[in-house]
């Protein structure tokens, strides 16, 4: 449905790019929700941070907070959460500038167990696609998350 704007011009919210984008990934993201949420309790930052920490390692709670476009208040209180839960651990980096998070034993285990449910969402999503869509649509959202 159109709508005008109050400046005269036509608005339509549904086609708008930016919103089927939010819509799509929250959608998408709500369904995968299952997997970390009912099983662990944990939140999508604490899984965002599991999944950035187990796929690239040592990272500062910065870099997490910018890969993951989440506010660096809730990636510190998820952080907070998964050190009590014994999941990650905070070490100095070299220069004793900054810290940095990373998994512990335990964590790395729940990361591979949670990485084997995610792989199996993403084939199941690329298979309701179709293999050509689903590249296709890799290949926009690549372009269009890519870091200025």
């Amino acid at each position: 449905m159109s709508a005008k704007s109050p400046s005269g011009k036509p608005f339509d919210l549904d086609r708008f790019l930016p919103y089927l984008l939010n819509q799509a990934g929250e959608r998408t993201g709500k369904r995968f929700e299952p997997a970390y949420r009912e099983t662990h309790g944990f939140s999508r930052t604490q899984w965002r941070i599991l999944a950035h920490l187990g796929s690239y390692g040592e990272l500062t709670a910065a870099t997490v907070s910018r890969r993951s476009n989440t506010e660096k208040t809730k990636v510190s209180r998820a952080v907070a959460a998964l050190e009590e839960g014994g999941w990650l651990e905070r070490v100095a980096a070299d220069d004793r500038r900054a810290e940095l998070l990373r998994l512990t034993t335990s964590g790395h285990a729940l990361f591979d167990g949670l990485a084997e449910q995610a792989v199996a969402f993403d084939r199941a999503l690329r298979k309701s696609l179709g293999a050509e869509q689903a590249q296709a649509l890799e290949t926009m959202l690549r372009q269009l998350a890519a870091e200025d």
